[in-house]
């Protein structure tokens, strides 16, 4: 590894002669030599460079955990062209490039090391990096803890445990959004230490927001096909499932050329379509959410949303793939009430089965070293290992000593069982709390964009001027509440709570144990429902 540069010379080769750090970049940096940092900024600010310049800096290896392959390589071109040495274990990789990077790694001869999170849980590539001088993690779109850790990607919910097994090098988790409830659960699920939090503006105000409501299914294909008709630019048209995704395709096809992704595609073709748009040879695609992270054009101009969003914190992500290039664009969220119900069931999950969990207890009378052994002892899936090794950790029950894992003694299975239920019905109560709150979001006469940023934890009083609510003149100024965001408050049934956003009439409360609760502000008030807390 080259000798560490000053701050000055790791700055201009990455940014370029002349070029100066942001403010969420020097923030970052500046406490990231002493605090595992979570970084919450805007897309454009910068965060790739943040761990650019601490690789730099500290002279040592940065291995970055980066969900989707795609995004992979988009950090690895934009690594070297800073001049780092970058390499990545992926699926995309040959078993010999594989080899190859792990062996770079432990050489000391790689700046920087890109792979998924399942594959900080392969003994292979835990034994290399476990004998690297590792400085730095990085976790990129750290909001996936939250959003896909519990049960679709389970092995973001381990990348703690993988840390640890690395002699606890720093950690610094990057986001461009996420709730306060969602950065309190990175912060926690990653086990930071001593973190900080640097949350940076969010907004977006070239972006125009609105929400329309349709009342069958033909009415809503009917409003996407109207919206991306008049629309001459770029368009990304979020649907809900694939047999949606492949039917919206079709009808937009009959104004314009339409292309279709979802992760029922196989995986060249997805490559392709994403490939093209991303170069500008098509200009319309429909997908699920999977058309995600590393969908980096700029001049996308409209992302209209053919069904509400399961969250806002996803849907914020997805709309903040208009306008990159700061100039006008549009969010169109066109609507049924049918898309709650749809929602819940996305968000459910019923977690590890109670026999699936004593089956892998019942593995650990000895320590194993990592999943794959867990999997052969108990005869469970790798999947199906990863996410009952999560709840088990989360539970208390399996710990990692001596970058092993083993069963915590005196575990009560009865017990055990007892609290894992208890933790998943708290859950379920609050995703169904943030469907819920994107139903506010939908159906709010107040100003859209205020009540997007204070769920991401910024105070906005005035209405912002871009929105359909301000459009019709229906947002009013919140000068006159009672309570502001970010207020404890307590409440005679939920409990404590903090405030999340505040209409004009209405108040949003994230509540420990119940989730997203909305209140009827002076009723809840005058009725001495709500206690504030450091008013």
């Amino acid at each position: 590894m080259p000798h560490p540069l000053t701050l000055d010379d790791a700055v201009i080769r990455v940014l370029g002669e002349g070029a100066r750090l942001r403010d969420a970049q020097r923030d970052a940096l500046g406490g990231l030599p002493d605090h595992d940092t979570l970084l919450v900024a805007r897309t454009g600010a910068g965060k790739t460079a943040v761990y650019a310049i601490a690789t730099l800096l500290a002279g040592r290896l940065t291995v970055v955990v980066s969900p989707l392959v795609a995004l992979q390589r988009d950090q690895e071109r934009a690594l070297r062209e800073a001049g780092l040495r970058v390499a990545s274990v992926s699926s995309a990789r040959t078993a010999r490039q594989q080899r190859d990077a792990l062996t770079a790694a432990r050489d000391g001869a790689l700046d920087v090391l890109l792979l998924g999170p399942e594959q900080l849980q392969r003994g292979v590539v835990a034994d290399a990096l476990a004998a690297a001088d590792v400085g730095l993690v990085v976790v990129d779109e750290a909001h996936c803890v939250a959003e896909w850790g519990h049960d679709f990607r389970p092995d973001y919910l381990l990348v703690g445990r993988a840390v640890e097994r690395l002699g606890a090098p720093r950690l610094l988790a990057l986001t461009a959004t996420a709730s306060t409830h969602v950065r309190e659960e990175v912060v926690a699920r990653l086990g930071m230490r001593d973190p900080r939090v640097v949350v940076h503006d969010a907004d977006r105000p070239n972006i125009w927001l609105g929400a329309r409501p349709a009342a069958t299914e033909a009415d809503r294909d009917a409003a996407v096909r109207d919206a991306v008709a008049d629309e001459p630019g770029a368009v990304i048209v979020y649907g809900r499932t694939r047999a949606q995704c492949e039917r919206l395709a079709a009808l937009l096809a009959q104004d314009r050329l339409a292309e279709v992704y979802h992760a029922g595609l196989r995986a060249a073709e997805r490559a392709a379509t994403q490939d093209r748009f991303l170069s500008g040879a098509s200009d319309l695609v429909v997908a699920t959410s999977a058309f995600g992270m590393g969908i980096d054009r700029p001049d996308v101009r409209l992302v209209v949303h053919a069904g509400a969003p399961s969250t806002l914190d996803q849907y914020y992500q997805e709309v903040g793939r208009a306008g990159r290039d700061e100039e006008p664009a549009r969010g169109l969220v066109v609507h049924r009430a049918e898309d709650e119900t749809l929602a819940r069931r996305q968000r459910g999950g019923a977690g590890p089965r109670p026999a699936t969990l004593t089956r892998l207890l019942d593995a650990l009378p000895a320590p194993a070293d990592d999943q794959a052994e867990l999997a052969r002892r108990s005869g469970l899936g790798r999947r199906t290992v990863a996410r009952a090794l999560a709840t088990l950790q989360q539970a208390g029950a399996v710990e990692v000593a001596d970058g092993e894992l083993v069963a915590v003694p005196g575990t009560g299975v009865r017990a055990l069982l007892r609290d894992v239920r208890a933790e998943r019905e708290r859950r379920e109560r609050l995703e169904a709390s943030r469907v819920e709150l994107v139903r506010t979001y939908t159906g709010t006469t107040d100003c859209r964009r205020r009540l997007l940023l204070e769920l991401l934890g910024e105070v906005r009083r005035d209405p912002c001027g871009r929105c359909d609510s301000c459009d019709e003149g229906t947002a009013l100024p919140a000068g006159g509440s009672r309570v502001r965001p970010g207020q404890l408050v307590r409440h005679a049934e939920f409990g404590r709570g903090t405030v999340s956003v505040v209409e004009a009439e209405r108040v949003t409360v994230l509540f420990e144990d119940r989730g997203y609760v909305t209140l009827d502000t002076e009723i809840a008030l005058d009725a001495e429902l709500l206690e504030l807390r450091g008013a």
